[in-house]
């Protein structure tokens, strides 16, 4: 089981990485397709005056329409594009991205299932387990925004290229051999505490990739035209992607929040205290205050909603080096990393 637990993964990334290729097809090649057209249609029709003189919403594509997609250019005052057939061509390979995370996403889980059968337990007990579980929640929950907005299609190549980067770490510097846990995690709170956490890293994973491309798609319609703003150009509207990002991480900060919490309590357990500024739960702790001024800061009118966003950067920055800088240069009670 654990050999092709380890098969399934290399499929897995292999799965990822063709689906890479399909999103970075339509991305390339769909300027004036569909999909660019709904990205374009919000700049245009997002924002008019109100009777009072202040700012109205008017119409997004990409969270009115009931599949994003279908709103033609007519609907926004221009003539239809005379090479939209090129761009649903171009769709086509991004149908074909969909198709093949959904495979991709198939062997990932299995490839956390057998590994769960052959440890004879959760499949998240040690730093390589773990990053598997996140990615497979940003994955799925990656599938579920597809499946309620299409229109998010064109961040596929974006959420592949993590996935790829993500396991292909794991794999190739994480892994390690099945064996049971740690005499410490043996524990029911393993399944509250690092499921939470797992969940919640891997839904955060999916506010990052979103709140990183609206500082790009901004700063393209702000005229920058060195990299990385030129991805901006055939990225969704800057506004629907800054929504995005902020729905996204209302939704998952409160399972990290609970994730904390049961981290607490399941410390009181083993080691008889809530809290000892252990590297771990520092670090834990400041990515909870970064989101927590995000939200903030996004709740706030003064507050531009580009500060807000490079704000919620910095909280997933503090993941990311709690998940691997920590395991690797630290020594405190949750050195259960399983690597040197």
């Amino acid at each position: 089981m654990a050999e092709l637990s380890d098969q399934l993964l290399m499929w897995t990334i292999l799965g990822y990485a063709l689906a890479m290729l399909g999103y970075a097809a339509e991305y390339a090649f769909s300027s004036n397709g569909v999909v660019a057209r709904v990205a374009a249609a919000p700049r245009r029709e997002l924002v008019t005056a109100s009777v009072g003189g202040g700012p109205e919403r008017v119409h997004d594509p990409l969270w009115d329409d009931p599949d994003g997609l279908s709103s033609p250019v007519a609907d926004v005052g221009t003539a239809p594009s005379p090479a939209g057939g090129k761009g649903q061509r171009a769709a086509i390979f991004g149908k074909i991205g969909v198709a093949l995370t959904a495979v991709a996403a198939l062997a990932h889980g299995g490839a956390l299932v057998t590994r769960g059968l052959a440890a004879e337990r959760v499949p998240w007990g040690n730093m390589y387990e773990f990053v598997l579980a996140a990615c497979f929640v940003g994955i799925v929950s990656w599938l579920v925004m597809l499946a309620l907005r299409p229109a998010v299609r064109l961040l596929g190549l974006f959420v592949a290229l993590a996935q790829v980067l993500l396991l292909g770490f794991a794999l190739l510097v994480l892994h390690t051999q099945v064996a049971p846990l740690a005499p410490a995690l043996n524990s029911y709170w393993l399944k509250i505490h690092v499921s939470a956490a797992a969940l919640s890293s891997g839904i955060l994973l999916m506010a990052f990739i979103p709140s990183a491309l609206f500082l790009a798609r901004d700063g393209w319609d702000r005229g920058k035209r060195s990299f990385p703003y030129t991805l901006g150009r055939r990225l969704p509207a800057a506004d629907s992607l800054e929504r995005l990002a902020f729905r996204v991480t209302v939704f998952g900060f409160p399972i990290w929040t609970f994730a904390i919490i049961c981290g607490a309590i399941w410390a009181e357990a083993a080691w008889g205290r809530y809290w000892g500024w252990d590297p771990k739960e520092t670090w834990s702790f400041i990515s909870w205050v970064i989101y927590a001024g995000y939200l903030h800061a996004r709740a706030t009118p003064s507050v531009r909603r580009t500060t807000a966003t490079w704000i919620g950067v910095l909280a997933w920055a503090t993941m990311v080096i709690n998940l691997y800088v920590i395991n690797f240069v630290a020594v405190g009670m949750h050195s259960y990393a399983g690597v040197e």
